[in-house]
């Protein structure tokens, strides 16, 4: 693998990087199918973002020899799980922007810049709060208008109601929380006492986190109509 090999191709070379991949991140599960596909490019990006590298979702040579290096550390890192992109296809945007995070200092990410711009907010920094940005982003590049509103609360009202399912768009609320306390992203499943969601500004990036139903409650979860 001497090459860059990015979403799309296919072959041995693509094979070997799902391996290497499933070793440094075993919570990947990646199908050794030899086909660069959705969570081949997500685990791309989660790989990149916990080492420190650009995140691109392209494994070309200073990611492969990232990983050849690091595969067979004890080194684990959070990753989402399978998700039905058919029924929601926003979610592989969604995906695919797994990693990006803020940058600390005066300088700011130009991506959740991009997020903020789908919004009527358009903040200008990556301090701003940016869940709703992200999710207003991620529907308009599957050409579906959200709430164009920077707030969480927004989007109860949005489209119609859903049930708990893959790539619902959930907004939860955390008990006792000082400040608004509402979260909007998008529902990966229910992990018993925990909720599981994938969203922008968790932990100051895009990721899948678990939030604990003791102290988190869902408000909503709504689809496009």
């Amino acid at each position: 693998m001497s090459t860059a090999i990015s979403y799309g191709s296919s072959g041995p070379d693509v094979k070997n990087l799902q391996e290497l991949l499933n070793n440094f991140l075993p919570s990947s599960h990646l199908n050794l199918d030899g086909q660069f596909g959705v969570r081949t490019e997500a685990a791309v990006r989660v790989f990149q973002a916990s080492i420190g590298i650009g995140i691109d979702g392209v494994a070309g040579p200073i990611t492969l020899e990232a990983l050849k290096k690091g595969a067979h550390t004890s080194h684990t890192v959070d990753f989402p799980p399978s998700v039905n992109v058919k029924e929601a296809p926003w979610m592989t945007v969604a995906m695919g922007e797994i990693g990006q995070k803020e940058i600390r200092g005066p300088r700011h990410n130009p991506r959740i810049i991009e997020y903020h711009a789908a919004t009527s907010l358009k903040a200008s920094t990556d301090e701003t709060a940016w869940c709703s940005s992200f999710v207003n982003w991620c529907l308009r590049q599957v050409s579906i208008t959200g709430t164009n509103s920077a707030a969480a609360i927004r989007w109860i009202n949005w489209g119609k109601a859903a049930t708990p399912k893959e790539g619902a768009i959930t907004v939860i609320h955390q008990l006792n929380a000082a400040n608004s306390g509402y979260h909007v992203a998008f529902f990966l499943q229910d992990c018993g006492s925990h909720h599981r969601l994938l969203g922008g500004n968790q932990s100051n990036r895009v990721k899948s986190s678990l939030y604990p139903k003791a102290s988190w409650r869902i408000v909503a979860q709504r689809w496009p109509t």
